[in-house]
């Protein structure tokens, strides 16, 4: 979690709606961040009260990236990262975790939050032997992000191709698969798509999911098990598979023992 001092809130900027819940926002409350206001905490307290999981599983999600991350850059030896849809910095961003295994990494953050992009700075930090460089752009556009992360990433070797909680924002499930389809389709053979979804599991989970799109923030669509695994359609799943994150390589986890979380996740390789 964020080092955050308790009741230290961010500074407005003219492009930050502070009136509606924001979900990158909420996401940082749940993980204990700062970078947060007070309509995103009572978003968060709602969401929590009706489905109580959600902070293990936003907790679960940020450990998963971590483990994806050490793996592709440890034993699939990958120096390249394409993460899409960033959210706000916190601890072990990509960029971190990648560079204390191979400080020689180059990684490229997408997004088109003007609120993420306020942060930006705080995702171009790198060890000298590598780069991190900051895409704004919306992931509907994968042309654009693909020219654009160009510029930081040879893009005829291979590149791992991240998508971590961020595809409920496109509640159609045929262009969000197209997203993912089209930009695993710009990469050379042998690049690796880690990717991580909401999962719908009961009733509870569903009228939280309604009541935070009711609060005006931008919804988030809970998925099947079946569409998430859809996402890797055409690759080659690593062990163990797409699954319950928490169980895919699991480690020493810093927020206890673990839980079952309402997000599949896995790690695929492109032929």
């Amino acid at each position: 979690m964020n080092d955050s001092s308790p009741g230290r809130e961010p500074v407005p900027t003219p492009e930050i709606d502070t009136g509606v819940p924001h979900s990158a926002r909420v996401w940082n409350y749940w993980l204990g961040g700062k970078d947060n206001y007070p309509v995103d905490r009572a978003a968060g307290d709602r969401y929590r009260e009706i489905f109580p999981g959600i902070v293990d599983t936003a907790r679960a999600a940020r450990h998963f990236l971590a483990r994806a991350v050490r793996h592709l850059a440890g034993e699939e030896g990958i120096r390249q990262f394409l993460d899409v849809g960033t959210g706000l910095p916190t601890v072990d961003n990509t960029h971190e975790v990648a560079q204390r295994v191979a400080p020689d990494s180059r990684i490229v953050y997408v997004d088109n939050d003007p609120l993420v992009l306020a942060h930006a700075r705080a995702l171009l930090t790198s060890a000298p032997e590598g780069r991190t460089d900051y895409v704004d752009a919306d992931m509907r556009d994968p042309e654009k992000i693909v020219q654009a992360a160009a510029a930081t990433l040879d893009l005829t070797r291979p590149v791992a191709l991240m998508f971590m909680g961020v595809l409920g924002h496109i509640e159609d499930y045929d262009e969000a698969r197209s997203i993912v389809r089209r930009l695993v389709n710009a990469l050379p053979p042998g690049s690796l798509l880690a990717l991580a979804d909401s999962i719908d599991v009961g009733a509870a989970h569903r009228e939280a999911a309604r009541n935070y799109k009711d609060s005006g923030a931008i919804p988030y669509l809970l998925r099947t098990p079946e569409q998430v695994t859809g996402f890797f359609a055409g690759l080659e799943p690593i062990e163990p598979g797409i699954v319950p994150i928490r169980q895919w390589r699991p480690e020493s986890d810093p927020f206890g023992p673990p839980k079952e979380v309402a997000t599949l996740g896995g790690v695929a390789r492109k032929p």
